[in-house]
């Protein structure tokens, strides 16, 4: 089976962000650095502590994230956001208020008419957050 996860990319900050992340969401949480690739130790500091990648999984949940940013440099937009599916309303006040710490709440959690809950946010790194939970979708999401 095909499946998409997130990978999100960062401008010197990807280890404080993915264990915020972690943080909130839980899950194994690892990384590798520059430094640790293959002619890694030649790298002038701060390269070689720059996050090549790291990974969180948490169940079914993976995100991916990195501080390799091509030549254009970070470029912030809101065309791709995350979709966290929670399995119940507690799950997705917790996520949702660990998530908005020290971002926008910008759609704060309402009921829906589907009778689940629908909330936006942008977290403290920039990155757009849907969250929702309801009965009509897949428990397997």
């Amino acid at each position: 089976m095909i499946q998409i996860s997130a990978y999100l990319t960062f401008n010197g900050n990807c280890r404080e962000a993915m264990s915020f992340y972690r943080e909130c969401l839980g899950g194994d949480l690892s990384f590798r650095t520059a430094g640790e690739a293959e002619g890694g130790a030649v790298l002038p500091e701060p390269f070689r502590s720059a996050v090549v990648q790291a990974t969180l999984v948490s169940g079914a949940l993976v995100l991916t994230g990195s501080d390799m940013v091509g030549e254009e440099g970070l470029i912030k937009g809101n065309a791709v956001s995350l979709l966290l599916h929670c399995h119940g309303e507690k799950e997705t006040r917790d996520c949702y208020r660990k998530l908005a710490a020290g971002g926008v709440a910008s759609h704060p959690l309402r009921d829906t008419i589907a009778g689940g809950l629908f909330g936006v946010l942008t977290d403290k790194y920039g990155h757009h957050w849907l969250l929702s939970c309801n009965d009509i979708y897949p428990k397997n999401i």
